[in-house]
């Protein structure tokens, strides 16, 4: 009996369990180290063991009752209600790739037994989110996720807007209250205003927790699917690859009509890169040419070569003959007697 006492003594008690669960959520939020470090990891651990506990307790002493009004639960017990608010910010910092999408869902049930406690307490006014029982039901929340209306987007996007700024501004009120509550220096009003406000800053956390959970679900299971596709795929292909074959209906077909493909190629593409830069077709040298203006230019070009070889060749034929009549001819030849020159005029005037 008195080992039990001793036993029951030595285990912590609900307030401390609720703030050290709170004070590591608060330092894992605010840590400059990974989030997959150990010491991250470590705490992480600790504190979802910690909030077991305090639901465990709470279960155990039903502090709370469906019965019961919100004005009925006392001040100081209201803190008490954010306990699966804190397992399912605490389960979103799980890192394990191969169990991510079951922490999501625990995350997502935490969040969802939050949502309807305060619903149930009419904390605040808002719409519960959809609870999710089969595969089936996934499937259409994220075929009606991929093609949202206008109307739909327009709605959702001015309700973040909303919860933004009672976010933020509730935030500011926390941090002004804080020092005197936790001090001991509020009142009865000012605490129970307090915690209501946590409670409602809390909603707005656990609403777009619960929207992003749902987006990240449908996007993990997506990749699942296709993994599992591409598997079956390759697993139906055990047959051996085939041969390459010509489309032709027989032998007789294929040596007249061809083989059914282009032929080999004729040059390389150094070969035709100096061709096309002879005739002034590449990108770089101009407007490109046509094929018509190209074997017009080119066969102008050859026949100048040619004609240019034609006049060289005559040109050297006429100075050797040249050469070779002077050879033969010295000069003077053919105009002696001046026969060729001026007339000869004789002494008597007579030609």
């Amino acid at each position: 009996m008195a080992a039990a006492e001793e036993d029951e003594l030595s285990l912590p008690r609900l307030p401390e369990l609720f703030d050290t669960s709170q004070r590591l959520l608060d330092e894992v939020e605010v840590a400059a180290e990974p989030m997959g470090s150990r010491a991250i990891q470590e705490k992480v651990s600790k504190g979802l063991h910690l909030l077991k506990q305090a639901s465990e307790m709470l279960t155990q002493l039903d502090l709370f009752s469906r019965n019961e009004d919100l004005e009925e639960i006392a001040s100081t017990d209201l803190k008490y209600l954010m306990v699966p608010a804190f397992q399912g910010a605490l389960a979103m910092k799980q890192v394990n790739p191969s169990k991510r999408l079951d922490h999501l869902q625990e995350a997502r049930e935490h969040f969802l037994d939050y949502l309807t406690q305060c619903q149930l307490y009419h904390v605040a006014e808002f719409e519960l989110p959809k609870i999710k029982n089969n595969s089936a039901e996934n499937n259409t929340a994220s075929s009606s996720m991929a093609y949202p209306s206008l109307v739909a987007m327009a709605s959702q996007r001015q309700a973040k807007i909303e919860r933004y700024k009672q976010k933020k501004e509730m935030e500011n009120r926390l941090s002004e209250m804080k020092s005197a509550v936790e001090g001991g220096e509020a009142d009865d009003e000012r605490v129970r205003e307090y915690y209501l406000l946590h409670l409602r800053r809390w909603i707005g956390i656990s609403l777009e927790e619960v929207e992003s959970i749902d987006q990240e679900m449908s996007i993990l299971r997506g990749k699942d699917s296709s993994k599992e596709a591409s598997t079956s795929h390759s697993s139906h292909q055990t047959r051996p690859p085939m041969k390459p074959f010509i489309l032709t209906r027989d032998a007789a077909q294929a040596k007249v009509f061809g083989a059914g493909y282009p032929s080999l190629a004729s040059m390389t593409v150094n070969d035709w890169y100096e061709q096309h830069q002879k005739l002034g077709a590449l990108p770089d040298q101009g407007i490109a040419k046509t094929t018509s203006e190209i074997r017009r230019a080119a066969q102008q070009q050859e026949d100048q070569e040619q004609k240019e070889d034609e006049e060289d060749e005559q040109a050297v034929h006429r100075a050797r003959e040249w050469d070779d009549w002077k050879d033969t001819h010295p000069r003077g030849y053919g105009n002696r007697k001046n026969m060729g020159g001026k007339k000869r005029v004789l002494r008597n005037g007579s030609v």
